[in-house]
Parts: structure tokens; C-alpha cells; sequence
């Protein structure tokens, strides 16, 4: 394939035609490759300047050019920006071809000519049993995506502010879906004005979410979001799942892919973004596999590939509200009209992180106060000082990350020091690098602002002493509370809502919750058959990712034993 560049470069500006990273996101497929295409697609003619998919079309066809030539561009107000020209053995598509989310960009015929068409069904079967294939596209496709964001050419413009705390939500929502977008600081960037006055919003209405140029959001939900960007599928209510995983995280999305893998029919609720709190880490050094580390955000999104090329199906934005688990199959409700049923179920909805009592904390969440430690947290931090609060791998890994943009970190932790909670690596880490304070026996006691943070004072519970320090910026990541209020009395908790399984479980629990079955629950089984919890949600758990990856993997096994009764 001859790629040609004719304005703004897709990803990296400083890819050429010949950069390898670049011919392993726009390769030429072998004649023998095509050949195996065929059987699943049908050849059709193109002329010069046809669309064949529009920015905005939800669940278009992948399309492998075979004479003639097809143009890929970016539409905007303002006009287009090309990104490539796919020429005979080229292929359109990204990650949205396996998601079945609307298409970013638009692909036009450049010139007359033949395309073999495979329709997105046929082509999730192929990635998902032909292994040559599959490496090349998955590349391909994951490659484009990673362009796309990095050149913020999408399809959402999000008119913002920093000292908003919508906007903060609206960008974390965005970046951990792994969708590009354009930010615009209506208080800094000169263009924000002309289209505030264009779209007929105003700075009250901020954060302001602009889906393809048409649909005006002011101050979204992140459903509402994702209702524009097409990640919110209809569910059929009388269509029985073989398994309903609940939650995207580690576990959820080991058990997706195990799931998925062994031909079990698999649908994905997650209430936000794939990664659950893992996916907010900036850095995991410790997992297994990645020598040099991996950021929650890039495991989830490899994750969430990997499970949609098998056949997962992941709908986001879908926030469970109950199960019903008094009949089977279990019905699982998500709002007052809207519902699934599946024979099995595995409950990975995992763990959020301790707020504490403390005045103001609810008004400065958002501008101030912070849940997560990624690039988008940190650009609104700048070269400021940051309060990291927590002893454990997740307090660390973000006092590590902020040390390399704010002008100083303190890490509060109420203990005498981080050896029973944090890894070995990161304690060295920290006591390594000058710009990071550790403060032992400490913690906040007060939060002071306007609008946004603007002072903090700690305690030392030791000495007594107390500092005001004029910080606007506090990241909370201490103790873990489980996301289980939904499931009512369905399943038994232990003291802290953690639900217990398996061995875990008394004979009164199960006599409590009149267990129908000879057998004992199995492994990560509840009190109810067929129901099942993996990760940080399960009590007595280990919080860590490679636990809950292999918790969620184990769990499929013991799914197939129970669909097999």
C-alpha cells in the first residue's frame, strides 16, 4: 500500500510512509489473506466520490479494498482532516468494528473501484478463530484507536472548565472509555466564545458535550453521554444470557474473556468504564508480564478488546440497580425499565475507596478532591503541591506519578509507616524521590475554599501538631468500600458488605438463604446457585489485580459446571 499524506498526520506527526508503527496500523493484506475473506463477504462495486461510511453510523461494514482506493477522513465544523488512503489490500475500521460503537471519521471513494464488504457479525467470528488475521487487525484496529486519541479527532467537543467539577467527570469518563475528543477551557482558549454563541450555551451550562456537531449536552450524565456515543445498546428483556457479568474491572473482564473464549454467550454491564479502580492507576509495575509496568487505563483497554474479540458483549454506562434473585433465571434490573436475565451470574462490581468524614469533602470533589491518579488529574494539578492520602499500592503508584508534574507530594498515611500495606518497590520508590513527602500518623481534619480547594489542614495524632498548608488539591485512596447496596439481601455480606462465597460460608447462611442443592457452593459462589463473585468485591479477597484476573478466569470453570446442571 502507497500511503500519502495530504494534511494533518494521523497519531504521531512524526510518522512517515515508512515507520514500522505506522505499516502495522495501515497494512496491505496477502493475496492468500483476502482469499480467506471471501468466504465470509460479498464483492461490490464503489464510484468515485461514494460514502461508504459516515461519522456517526453506528455498526458499519469493514470493507478490504480489492482495485480503486478509498480516502479516510476526520469531519469537523470547519471542514475534513485526512487521515489515510486505503489502496487494493487495505482495510478500513478500528476498534469500534468489534464494539459496534458509532464510526469517528467518514470513508469516501477517492476513485471508482471493487471492495470485498464482511458485515461486523462475520467479522467477529473471524478475529475471534482465524489467528493470522486476527493479529493483523486487532493491531490495526487498536493502533487506530490509540491515533485517534493522541490527535483528538473524534467525534465530541467538550466545552469546559478546570474549576469545574463536571467537566473533570465528563473528560475521566471520555479518556477511560478510550474515546478521542476535543477540550475546550472556556476560560483560556479564544475559540471557546464563538461556540458558546453558536451552539446558544453559556458558561452556566459547563460542562457542554457537542456529539458530531449536532447534539448540544449541557452538563451531562455520563449516561447521557454515552446514549450520544452510541455504547448504550438496547437490551432484550426476554432474552436469556448464559452469564451476566456486572462490572468491567480485572475480574469482570478476565471472566468476559475466559467467557467468551470457551463459547459461552457473555453480556458485560459496566456502570462507567472499563477497569474498574485499577483502571485509574497510572502505573502497575508488579503485574505479571509487563517488565517495564502498564497503566490501569492501557490493561483495561487491552482487556476490553480482548473480550470483544471473542464475542463479548459490553454495553457501558448501564448501572445495575438490582438483582432479583428469588427465580431463575435471575432477572437484573438496571433502572425501572430496563432488564436482563441470565441463567449464571458473576458479581465483579469491586471496591471504591473510603471517603472520610470530613466537612466540604462532597463540595470540592471534583475541583479539589480526586478518586483517581491519570494525565487527566494531573494536567489540572500543574506544577502545584498535592496531598496524596493512603498507605496502599494505589496511594503509591499516584504519589510516584505526580511527583513528576507537581511541585511536591505529601503522602498522609494514619499508620507508623507503609511496610504492612505497601509493596516493597514503591516504599523505595517514594524514600528515592526527593519531591515526596511521607507524614506518618497524620491525617486531614479540615478543607477550606471557595469554589474550589484552596487550604488543607492535617493532624499529626502523635505530637498533636496541626498545619494549614494552602494545597487546592487532595487525592483519596484509602480502605475499600464494596459496591454491593444493590443486591439488597439476595446474596449473604459479611460484616463490612463484602459478599462471601464458597468456603467462607456458614451452614446457618446457607440455611438462612435455604441453599436448594446437595452439593456445597462452589468456589466464588454465593448463596444463591449459579451466582457468583470474583475481585475486590469478594470478602477476604486479595486487592490486587492479578488476584482478581484470576479469580474472574477461575470462576468460567465453575460457570460451565453450573450451566451443565
Amino acid at each position: 500500500m502507497v500511503l500519502r499524506r495530504r494534511s494533518v498526520p494521523f497519531g504521531v506527526t512524526t510518522m512517515t510512509p515508512e515507520s514500522p508503527r505506522l505499516a502495522e496500523m495501515f497494512p496491505t493484506l496477502a493475496d492468500a489473506q483476502i482469499e480467506r475473506l471471501r468466504a465470509i463477504g460479498h464483492e461490490r462495486a464503489f464510484h468515485a466520490g461514494e460514502i461508504l461510511f459516515e461519522q456517526g453510523e453506528a455498526s458499519t461494514n469493514f470493507f478490504v479494498v480489492l482495485e480503486g482506493s478509498i480516502e479516510v477522513v476526520h469531519p469537523y465544523a470547519a471542514g475534513e482532516h485526512a487521515i489515510t488512503i486505503h489502496e487494493p489490500g487495505g482495510f478500513t475500521g478500528e476498534i469500534n468494528m468489534l464494539a459496534g460503537t458509532r464510526s469517528l471519521v467518514r470513508g469516501r471513494a477517492r476513485t471508482a473501484g471493487r471492495v470485498l464488504e464482511i458485515d461486523r457479525a462475520a467479522l467477529r467470528v473471524l478475529v475471534s478463530t482465524d489467528a493470522d488475521l486476527s493479529e493483523e487487525l486487532m493491531r490495526a484496529f487498536i493502533l487506530r484507536r490509540a491515533g485517534l486519541i493522541s490527535s483528538g479527532q473524534g467525534d465530541v467537543v467538550l466545552l469546559g472548565s478546570r474549576h469545574s467539577a463536571g467537566t473533570l467527570r465528563v473528560q475521566e469518563f471520555l479518556t477511560r472509555n478510550s474515546h478521542p475528543y476535543t477540550m475546550i477551557d472556556v476560560e483560556h482558549d479564544p475559540a471557546a466564545q464563538g461556540l458558546l454563541d453558536q451552539f446558544g450555551v453559556g458558561i452556566a451550562d459547563v460542562p457542554v458535550v457537542i456529539c458530531r456537531g449536532k447534539h448540544v449536552l449541557k452538563n451531562p450524565s455520563n449516561e447521557a453521554v454515552a446514549d450520544c456515543l452510541g455504547y448504550t445498546p438496547v437490551l432484550d428483556a426476554t432474552k436469556v444470557h448464559e452469564v451476566v457479568v456486572i462490572g468491567a474491572g480485572p475480574a469482570g473482564l478476565a471472566a468476559a474473556v475466559y467467557g467468551a473464549s470457551e463459547g459461552l454467550e457473555v453480556l458485560v454491564l459496566e456502570a462507567n468504564a472499563p477497569g474498574g479502580q485499577a483502571g485509574s492507576s497510572s502505573k502497575i509495575e508488579n503485574y505479571l508480564g509487563f517488565p517495564t509496568g502498564i497503566s490501569g487505563q492501557a490493561l483495561a483497554a487491552r482487556a476490553y478488546a480482548q473480550a470483544q474479540k471473542f464475542g463479548s458483549d459490553i454495553a457501558i454506562a448501564r448501572t445495575v440497580t438490582r438483582l432479583v434473585c428469588d427465580r431463575r433465571p435471575y432477572r437484573i434490573e438496571l433502572g425501572p425499565s430496563s432488564s436482563v436475565l441470565a441463567r449464571a451470574v458473576v458479581i465483579a462490581t469491586g471496591a471504591r475507596y473510603h471517603k472520610p468524614a470530613l466537612e466540604a469533602l462532597e463540595r470540592f470533589e471534583g475541583v479539589g478532591i480526586y478518586y483517581s491518579a491519570t494525565a487527566v488529574e494531573a494536567r489540572a494539578c500543574g506544577a502545584e503541591d498535592v496531598i496524596v492520602v493512603g498507605g496502599g499500592n494505589s496511594a503509591g503508584q499516584a504519589a510516584v506519578f505526580l511527583s513528576h508534574t507537581a511541585r511536591k507530594v505529601y503522602v498522609l498515611v494514619r499508620g507508623t509507616g507503609l511496610s504492612d500495606t505497601m509493596s516493597r518497590y514503591l516504599i523505595r520508590r517514594i524514600e528515592d524521590t526527593p519531591g515526596i513527602q511521607l507524614l506518618t500518623e497524620t491525617e486531614i481534619v479540615a478543607l477550606e475554599g471557595g469554589d474550589a480547594l484552596e487550604r488543607v489542614t492535617w493532624l499529626n495524632r502523635r505530637t498533636g501538631e496541626r498545619v494549614t498548608c494552602s494545597i487546592g488539591h487532595v487525592f483519596m485512596m484509602t480502605g475499600a468500600s464494596p459496591n454491593t447496596a444493590w443486591l439488597g439481601s439476595c446474596v449473604a455480606l459479611d460484616a463490612k458488605g463484602f459478599v462471601k462465597v464458597g468456603p467462607d460460608l456458614t451452614r446457618q447462611e446457607l440455611v438462612d438463604a435455604q441453599w436448594p442443592l446437595t452439593r456445597s457452593p462452589y468456589l466464588f459462589e454465593t448463596t444463591r446457585p449459579g451466582v457468583f463473585a470474583v475481585g475486590d468485591v469478594r470478602s477476604t479477597s486479595i486487592k490486587r489485580v492479578a488476584s482478581a484476573v484470576g479469580e474472574g478466569s477461575i470462576c468460567i470453570q465453575l460457570v460451565h459446571k453450573v450451566l451443565a446442571e
